[in-house]
């Protein structure tokens, strides 16, 4: 598979590290010999220095040939242009652009047909703000994802010290939840992420992600001792698109919400555009401040500001002075194993979001989705069994699966069927697997190809 990527800053750079490391033919194009630099000397892939909007650099890049255009600036207009290049020159490749203008994914119907065709729109700010409202509808969750339709969750939950699950084996686990389906996907403990097998066991302060229905989740989160008190009382530190898509997502009746930003003239827009929400005039990192809004009160504080070390600052300061919950936005991927050591208790990242829009598409086989888990450690995907898959046809226990990889659950019609060894895996079966991130390329092949193997 060949890869072009438009934009070596860190989402470019991030999805150039994961699929050189896949053995993928990718080449990466930017303007900032700095930038190319950092690339060149550290990762396996082809450099090209040059703009994105230049069909020249495009043609000698290879875009006749490649199967995937990936444009991914800090720039929408620059993402515009050479997407649209990119699609009068190679028509049938696949095309993704990173958009977080409005003014342009307001409008998506421009941008599905004739010279301006864009498979998908990635707006890494609206990913961020659906992060933020999963962990807000399960509080004591650390991770959650979506499958299926939403049928189905993965949800990442630090055990409490007396949750009945501590000290259970995997094997027995269904017995101590009351028979709900649920699989353990995997455990994180003392920072090591581990692909579990029926005889591990849990342990006190282990991470566990489990994989169950929908609409069994708050039993399971009952009964694993885990359900904590709704959150109800919000304030959103900065007003920028991230704060203003989530304040709009929380302008209801559900919550009672305050929206602090240090700019007057972007309090005034706010207040104009949101309807139940209190706008303030004021900097996160002033104590006195967040002492007079009473933020020892508040079920969950939220910094989305573009500065990440006001952010960090901010949540230190609310958890600090009572706030039950926080949650920062952090672009540069140096700090994310800082956040939770330090005290915050969620984080979100665009960046990582618009890598895993991004990774499904670069995926071999009918991939649906896929997501990074722990960082980038393993990966949820999602895909359709094909008829000519190496895993169709033969029990789970039979297909010799590499370590590291689980079969989570499956749709079949309808029905989303937690499965066991002697399940077999039919063609058009929508599957959910997990898998450590050196199996991927295994995991492809298994997905498109009868392997002797398999």
């Amino acid at each position: 598979m060949r890869v072009i990527i438009v934009g070596a800053g860190e989402v470019g750079f991030n999805v150039a590290r994961r699929l050189s490391g896949e053995n993928k033919d990718v080449v990466v194009i930017d303007k900032n010999s700095k930038a190319l630099t950092r690339v060149s000397e550290t990762l396996d892939v082809q450099t090209i220095l040059g703009s994105g909007s230049n069909p020249e650099i495009l043609e000698q890049a290879g875009v006749q040939e490649a199967d995937i255009f990936l444009a991914v600036t800090d720039k929408d207009e620059i993402n515009l242009i050479s997407t649209f290049l990119a699609n009068r020159i190679a028509p049938k490749i696949i095309k993704l652009a990173r958009i977080r203008n409005e003014d342009y994914t307001k409008y998506p119907e421009m941008f599905t047909e004739g010279d301006l065709r864009i498979d998908t729109l990635i707006n890494p700010d609206e990913e961020v703000v659906e992060s933020i409202l999963r962990v807000m509808s399960v509080p004591g969750a650390v991770e959650i994802n979506d499958f299926v339709g939403g049928k189905v969750r993965l949800i990442g939950v630090k055990l409490p010290k007396e949750s009945p699950l501590t000290g259970v084996t995997l094997m027995n686990i269904k017995e101590h939840l009351g028979g709900v389906d649920v699989v353990i996907a995997a455990l994180v403990r003392e920072d090591r992420l581990i692909i579990p097998g029926g005889l591990d066991t849990i342990e006190e302060g282990d991470i566990v992600y489990f994989a169950c229905v929908r609409d069994q989740q708050d039993k399971l989160l009952k009964l694993a001792g885990i359900l904590s008190d709704p959150i109800r009382k919000v304030l959103i530190v900065g007003g920028g698109n991230v704060g203003l898509l989530l304040a709009q997502a929380l302008d209801n009746k559900k919550f009672h919400t305050r929206l602090l930003d240090r700019d007057p003239e972007r309090c005034a827009e706010l207040s104009e555009n949101l309807d139940r929400i209190i706008v303030l005039h004021g900097d996160g990192t002033d104590q006195d401040l967040l002492k007079e809004e009473n933020v020892g009160d508040l079920d969950m504080v939220i910094s989305v500001t573009g500065d990440e070390e006001m952010n960090i600052l901010s949540c230190l300061l609310a958890k600090n002075l009572g706030a039950r919950k926080t949650i920062t936005r952090i672009s540069n991927f140096a700090y994310i194993p800082l956040i939770e050591p330090i005290g915050i208790d969620h984080l979100v990242c665009p960046r990582l979001s618009a890598i895993n829009s991004i990774l499904h598409f670069v995926r071999q086989g009918k991939v649906i989705s896929a997501v990074s888990i722990k960082g980038e450690e393993a990966e949820a995907l999602e895909a359709i069994a094909q008829e000519n898959s190496g895993i169709v046809g033969k029990p789970i226990m039979d297909l010799h699966l590499p370590k590291g990889t689980l079969i989570l659950c499956f749709q079949r019609g309808e029905e989303v069927i937690i499965p066991t060894g002697l399940t077999v895996i039919e063609p058009n079966d929508r599957l959910l697997i997990i898998s450590t991130r050196k199996n991927i390329s295994a995991i492809e092949d298994a997905l498109t190809t009868k392997l002797e193997y398999y």
